[in-house]
Formats: structure tokens, sequence, C-alpha cells
């Protein structure tokens, strides 16, 4: 048995704070919607419901004059490939992922505060394969950086299928899902993202079959006669998909432009070290105990480990983080 020892990622924090803005307002207004109907109800004299309502007819006014001055900003990218916001139809796609995500502040506020705990780990990586830093937001618009789940049997920060994953040296079982590895999922990730680079050229199309699939992807290029992304007619979720990304990233690198102060503690990723394991783990929780640590630590530095036990791992060992005291 073998412990390696693994230091944390100190944080990039971002110096923001939530302020009065334009979603606050929005809340204001629907806080006020609900009082007028509770001073309209009863014996509530009619004199106070009119009040409340001349109140939100301002606030009302206040907020779609703010919505109606927010735009797009001059230039918008993604890994330095520019979307031609000249051209009407992909401005207004642009403009929907804009407002859609303005709406939505506690979701940006959870992708800061997420985004420390994670995007040193993905920097890291992308710098190693020379990959353009943009492509540490892809996972952000896949699963808002949560261990998740989709309909479709996506899991995992990157969001892979399952057939895709063990395609790409991930294993997937009854009692191990490395699509839940942060990273190992971001080295198949990385990998897949690079192929899509290689066969395209373009790194907008390279997202574009990340969602979709490549050859999907190529299959609507050969029958539309095009590789240019912004000329393409794609399905509705793709021909949303990289817009939203450009979104996300400008809205977390230039929120203030918005009104949107995030906050400078984002989430941490736990100091850890690892443990080498070459034996099968009949009980994890006795496991645990054995190495100062707690049943309910694996599972939280271990996300990929599904059961409560352990078979004889597959390829020689597990590498099992525990908490570094």
């Amino acid at each position: 048995m073998k412990i390696v020892k693994k230091i944390g990622v100190p944080n990039k924090l971002i110096s923001h704070h939530l302020t009065d803005t334009i979603m606050q307002r929005f809340f204001k207004v629907s806080f006020l919607y609900i009082l007028s109907f509770t001073l309209g109800c009863g014996d509530i004299q009619r004199s106070n419901g009119e009040e409340v309502k001349n109140k939100v007819k301002g606030e009302q006014s206040r907020v779609l004059h703010d919505f109606s001055s927010i735009e797009l900003p001059d230039e918008l990218d993604f890994c330095g490939e520019k979307l031609p916001l000249d051209n009407p139809e992909i401005r207004e796609r642009a403009e929907r992922e804009l407002y859609l995500n303005l709406q939505q502040p506690g979701q940006l506020m959870l992708y800061m505060k997420r985004s420390t705990k994670y995007f040193p780990l993905f920097e890291k990586l992308l710098k190693e394969e020379n990959m353009p830093d943009d492509l540490k937001y892809l996972p952000v618009a896949e699963s808002a950086l949560y261990m998740a789940r989709s309909g479709k049997d996506a899991v995992g920060l990157w969001q892979f299928m399952p057939e895709t994953a063990k395609s790409f040296g991930l294993i997937v079982d009854e009692y191990v899902d490395e699509r839940r590895h942060p990273l190992k999922s971001t080295q198949a990730a990385l990998k897949y993202l690079r192929g899509g680079h290689r066969r395209f050229r373009s790194w907008l199309m390279a997202a574009a079959g990340y969602n979709m699939g490549y050859s999907g992807l190529e299959d609507d290029c050969n029958f539309q006669g095009t590789e240019n992304f912004s000329e393409l007619y794609l399905n509705e979720e793709t021909s949303r998909y990289v817009f939203r990304i450009a979104i996300i990233k400008f809205l977390m690198k230039n929120g203030e432009k918005y009104g949107l102060y995030f906050p400078s503690d984002g989430y941490s990723p736990q100091r850890q070290k690892t443990i080498e394991v070459h034996d099968a783990i009949s009980n994890l929780s006795i496991w645990a105990k054995e190495h100062g640590t707690s049943y309910k630590h694996i599972k939280l530095l271990n996300p990929w480990i599904l059961k409560r036990s352990l078979p004889k791992a597959k390829n020689n060992s597990y590498i099992i983080a525990i908490p570094d005291l």
C-alpha cells in the first residue's frame, strides 16, 4: 500500500460583492405583487392595495427600463473565434442566452463559487495540453460544475454518455463510474475535444460536436456543404449550446457590466492525500476508519465510488483520496 501526497490547489478568488442588481429588483417586484394580492384580500382597505399597486407599477417600469438598456458586448468569442454579431440571426441567438442567463443570478453565483473548486484543475490540464483556456467554460454549460446526471444518462462534470466514456478509457460499471472522477473525466474530455478540433480545425465546431456527436455534425456539414459554424443549421440544443458557453464565459468575466458583483469566497477543494489500493475493499466504512477518516469523506472525495464496497481493481489498483488533515 503506497501513500502519495497531493497538495490542494490555492483558490483563484474573485473580488466581487452582490449588491442592488437588476435581478434583485425583479425579486422586489415579485414580492410587491404578492403583497398587493394579500392587501387586496379580506377586509384590507382598498386604498392600501391601490398604493401598493402603484408602487408595483413604478418598480415594473424601472425594471423594464433597466432590462431594455442591456446590450450585447461589441465582441463575443470562444477560444479566440469570434461570433459574427453583425449578423441579425446570430445576434438574436446570442441575446437570447444573455437575457436568460441574467434571469438566473443565483445560478451564476453558483458557477462562480464552484469555479474556484474545479477551474484550477481544468486550467492546469489545458495548459499541459496546449489547449485554449476557454474550454474550461464548457463543463459550466454542461453540468453547472456539479456531478449531475441528465435524463439521457449523461453523467459528471463533462456529461459523458456511458459508451462514449468507455471508448475513452473510463470505467463505468456497477461499482465505479469514472465519469464522476474530476481528473480522469477531464482528461478524457480534452482528448475528445482535441479529436474534434483536429477534424474541423475550429474550437466552435469542436464544442458543437461535443454536444451532438462528431458523426452527426459531420453529416450536417456534408449535407449543407459548409463547416462554418455560423452558417450551419443545427438542432435546437446544439444551435444554442455554443452561444450559451460564450455568454457564460463573458458574464463570469464581466458580470459587473450588468450589475452582477460576485463573491470572493468560492468553494475550496479539500486538501487530500491519496492511497493506492490493490485489493478489494469489502466495507468502505471500516476501511475509512482504519485510515483515520469517515465513510462520508470517502464518498465526497471520491464521487466515482458508487457502492459501499469495491471489488479488486480492473486496472491493477485504485487511487483513493482521503483528507490530508
